[in-house]
């Protein structure tokens, strides 16, 4: 009898040996696509021939996650689990499970700039573990510049074109032509305030149509057409070049105001950084950083090219705190230094 239970013990022992092999040892597959930027991609995820007898359709766990380089900064894209499905953040309502039995690819739809990356696959169900990792190429779109709302501390709708044009040179930008707002839409722009573009007509663009953004228009670029340079009143969408320099966040060790951030940064041989500065660094270098500060417009900002709680969770963006009091002890501050 004891030997008899002996062998049953040994048998389970080898069982569950064999089960956390499986489990912590998944099949890994690798695939890399390239796609056009606002089009749809299909993310292959698939289980091999041998493993599709198991895949079956109830208790599967279906996961997709988009993988930063620091595991604890990743984004959950996808969860699903029978006939329950969520998607998450910037890819809500985006992505899309195909209904396919035994398949767990995904389709992102109206892909942006901000889809690139690398995406993790993977397929739990019982003994059967299998994971793939896709690598998602965008091409197309502004790869030397980026285009930016803007509008000063009076509030929206208060520049005529000439107020315009100084308010985007005074942060190191340009007034945006069409095309340049046209290809920073197809990268994901959406910003429901119409703005000054170069050729004196004004614009906003719209990703996703709702209520007074866009209404049963769908999405584009809503115009307004051409409006009168000295007595329109609106916003401006600027575009900032590539940087010369590099922006960095001054390590202090008191919050600052509006003029000690300022002298903070020439004490560092470099000057407070202005909006242009930080939307350049942030779109085009990846910026990031969860720290609100001053900027030379006398704004608060700070940079989120990595959605997490607390940081910006459902979009990469700049996020804008206001124009506080300037006196006001309560933030650090970006400074840009030449190269």
């Amino acid at each position: 009898m004891t030997s008899l239970l002996c062998i049953t013990i040994f048998s389970l022992t080898l069982a569950g040996s064999a089960f956390s092999q499986s489990m912590s040892s998944p099949t890994l597959s690798t695939d890399m696509i390239l796609v056009d930027l606002g089009t749809n991609v299909t993310m292959p995820c698939r289980l091999p021939a041998e493993d599709a007898l198991a895949f079956g359709n109830i208790g599967i766990r279906i996961k997709w996650t988009k993988v930063a380089e620091d595991e604890a900064l990743n984004e959950d894209v996808l969860l699903s689990m029978g006939f329950h499905k969520k998607t998450f953040g910037s890819f809500a309502d985006r992505v899309f499970l195909t209904d396919e039995a035994e398949d767990a690819s995904i389709t992102i739809t109206d892909v942006s700039t901000d889809d690139a990356g690398k995406y993790r696959c993977e397929i739990i169900n019982g003994m059967v573990d299998f994971m793939v990792e896709v690598t998602l190429d965008v091409q197309g779109g502004l790869t030397d510049g980026v285009v930016f709302p803007y509008s000063p501390s009076q509030g929206r709708y208060n520049m005529n074109f000439d107020n315009a044009t100084q308010a985007c040179l005074e942060q190191n930008a340009f007034v945006a032509t069409l095309d340049q707002l046209h290809q920073a839409w197809k990268g994901g722009l959406d910003w429901c305030n119409a703005g000054w573009l170069s050729d004196g007509t004004v614009h906003y663009p719209v990703t996703r149509a709702r209520g007074p953004c866009g209404g049963n228009r769908g999405p584009g670029l809503i115009s307004y057409g051409s409006r009168d340079k000295q007595n329109g009143r609106f916003d401006v969408f600027c575009f900032a070049s590539a940087l010369k320099g590099h922006v960095y966040w001054l390590v202090q060790p008191d919050r600052l105001t509006f003029d000690e951030a300022v002298l903070g940064c020439l004490d560092d041989g470099a000057e407070i950084a202005r909006v242009g500065h930080m939307y350049s660094a942030w779109k085009l270098e990846g910026f990031d950083r969860c720290d609100a500060g001053w900027l030379a417009d006398g704004s608060v900002r700070y940079p989120i090219s990595r959605p997490r709680k607390n940081c910006s969770p459902t979009e990469a963006a700049v996020r804008f705190v206001g124009f506080p009091d300037k006196m006001q002890k309560s933030y650090g501050v970006y400074c840009y230094k030449d190269e």
